[in-house]
């Protein structure tokens, strides 16, 4: 790692608010990590948070592949060329192939605006909104082959106010996933330098 500090690449489908939130709290966190390189599965506006601070870019687009395996590993082969230690997925909306996940498992992490096992999947605020419950969550997991199945590294309860739409849910959730994500970050890269001095 250079300069000892974990090499991070993230990936968006959006507008990247929490990606924002994480290059702005990061340099003051404390956490020896920084982001190498952000990239998307289409166009998303979120790159800029990404293009305004010099951070390298790329989209890689399943349209431009045969099927998506070989979408797969064309973004596998990109995202390698950053060596990164850690893969983030922030609000990045299309299923990894297993082949993505073979060649950087376990170090893949997810952020997911539900307290898991709850409400998997791409609509986890509107599903814990539909099922009329008094609390929904924010979670972090590293990624496996299903859907929003892998082990749980963090997670936190959020209440549902009377009135809530999805839009100011969701923004309550954000604000915890941000949290929980860089109590992740803090915790696995200390572990792997096993408490060693940088």
């Amino acid at each position: 790692m250079g300069a000892g500090a974990a090499k991070l690449v993230v990936l968006i489908s959006g507008s990247g608010t929490n990606l924002d939130a994480l290059l702005n709290s990061l340099p003051g966190s404390g956490i020896p990590a920084e982001v190498v390189a952000v990239g998307s599965d289409k166009d998303a506006a979120g790159l800029s948070h990404a293009r305004r601070r010099s951070i390298p870019t790329f989209v890689v687009s399943p349209g431009e592949f045969p099927s998506r395996d070989a979408w797969g590993d064309g973004l596998a082969e990109v995202v390698a060329g950053f060596d990164p230690d850690w893969i983030i997925l922030s609000g990045f909306m299309t299923l990894l192939p297993p082949g993505v996940i073979a060649r950087f498992g376990p170090r893949i992490l997810n952020t997911h605006p539900a307290y898991l096992p709850e409400f998997p999947g791409a609509h986890g605020v509107t599903d814990a909104l539909a099922a009329g419950v008094h609390e929904t969550g924010a979670s972090v997991i590293v990624v496996d082959d299903g859907i929003d199945s892998g082990p749980i590294l963090a997670r936190k309860r959020v209440p549902i106010h009377p009135g809530d739409t999805e839009a100011l849910l969701h923004e309550r959730i954000k604000v915890v996933e941000r949290e929980l994500l860089l109590d992740v970050l803090a915790q696995v890269i200390s572990n792997e330098e096993g408490g060693s001095a940088r």
